[in-house]
C-alpha cells in the first residue's frame, strides 16, 4: 500500500500529521503543487528524515493531476493499493487496518473500487452527512481518506485533470458507479478533515454553517459542478438532482453568510458560464 498526499503551502503542523501515516503503509509519496521555496525545503528535510518520496511541481497543476502523479508512482513501483490524502487530513492509529477489514468483509469486494472513512470536522466535532445509494454505500465521497485498488485506474482511467480542483472526487465517484463498481464506507475508520473553514452563522433565527471557501475556489466549484451535472444527469438523474440541490444550498449559504460576497458572486457567475460553455483547465487571473 502506498499513501499519496498532495501538498500546497503546507505548514509544519501538517507535516507532523503525515508522520501518523507512515507506520500504517509500506510507502508514502508527497506531491507538492508549487509551494514556496521555504516550504519545499521543509518537505525535503522531512522526506530525508522520514523516508517518504517527494515529487515537486514547479507550479500548481491542480489536485487532480497531482493525485494522478502519485497514483502513477504507486503503479510504477508495484503497489496494489493507494491511500489518498489531503495535507490537512489526520488519521488515527489503526485507520488503515480498519479500512482493509471493511473491504475484506464486503460480500462483493471484487467490485469495490473505493473505501471511505467517516469524516469528522476538527473544529465542530460534527460528522459529515452521507447520502447513500440503494446498495448502502455512499453515492459520492471525498477523495481524501479514500483507499483504492490500483486496478480501478486501469479500468476507468485517471482523475479528470481538466477539473483542476473541486468536484474531482464527485466526478470520479460517479464514474466508478457508471462503470458498475461500488463505493463503501467504514464505520470504524475515522478521518479528521475540515471542509473549508466553516463558522456558525445566524440570520433571522436560522442557523447554518457557510464553508468560507476562497473566491478562487468558488469559481472552480461552480464551474465543475455544472460539468458534473452535464455529464451525469442523464445517467443518474436522481443523484444528480440531489447533488444540484446540495450545491444550490451551499451557494445560498455562501452569499448570505460569508464576506466578499460581491466578488464571490462574480466568481460563481463566471464559473457557471464557463461550465455551460465547456471551458475547463486552470483559469488565470482569478
Amino acid at each position: 500500500m502506498c499513501a499519496v498526499t498532495v501538498t500546497f503551502h503546507p505548514s509544519a503542523r501538517m507535516v507532523q500529521h503525515l508522520q501518523k501515516v507512515l507506520p500504517q503503509v509500506q510507502k508514502m509519496v508527497i506531491v507538492d503543487n508549487g509551494s514556496r521555496n521555504e516550504e519545499r525545503v521543509m518537505l525535503r528535510e522531512a522526506a530525508e528524515a522520514s523516508g517518504f518520496e517527494l515529487i515537486e511541481n514547479a507550479e500548481n497543476l491542480g489536485i487532480a493531476e497531482a493525485l494522478n502523479q502519485g497514483v502513477r508512482f504507486a503503479k510504477e513501483h508495484g503497489y496494489s493499493w493507494v491511500l489518498l490524502l489531503d495535507q490537512d487530513s489526520c488519521l488515527n492509529e489503526g485507520f488503515v487496518e480498519r479500512m482493509v477489514e471493511t473491504w475484506a468483509a464486503h460480500p462483493q469486494k471484487h467490485r469495490v473500487a473505493a473505501i471511505h472513512p467517516r469524516y469528522v470536522d476538527p473544529k465542530t466535532g460534527l460528522q459529515s452527512p452521507v447520502r447513500r445509494a440503494d446498495d448502502g454505500g455512499p453515492i459520492t465521497s471525498m477523495t481524501s481518506g479514500a483507499l483504492m485498488p490500483i486496478w480501478v485506474f486501469d479500468k476507468i482511467g485517471e482523475f479528470a485533470s481538466e477539473y483542476f480542483i473541486d468536484c474531482v472526487d464527485t466526478e470520479y465517484c460517479f464514474r466508478i458507479r457508471a462503470a458498475g463498481y461500488l463505493l463503501v464506507d467504514s464505520a470504524q475508520a475515522e478521518l479528521t478533515h475540515a471542509t473549508g473553514n466553516s463558522e456558525l452563522c445566524r440570520i433571522l433565527g436560522f442557523s447554518f454553517r457557510p464553508t468560507h471557501h476562497s473566491t478562487v475556489r468558488r469559481y472552480y466549484m461552480s464551474r465543475n459542478r455544472i460539468m458534473v451535472f452535464r455529464k451525469y444527469l442523464s445517467i443518474f438523474p436522481r443523484w444528480a438532482l440531489v447533488s444540484m440541490y446540495d450545491s444550490l444550498r451551499d451557494t445560498v449559504k455562501c452569499l448570505l453568510g460569508e464576506p466578499n460576497r460581491s466578488i464571490k458572486l462574480r466568481r460563481i457567475v463566471l464559473g457557471t458560464w464557463d461550465g455551460l460553455t465547456g471551458r475547463m483547465g486552470k483559469r488565470e487571473n482569478l
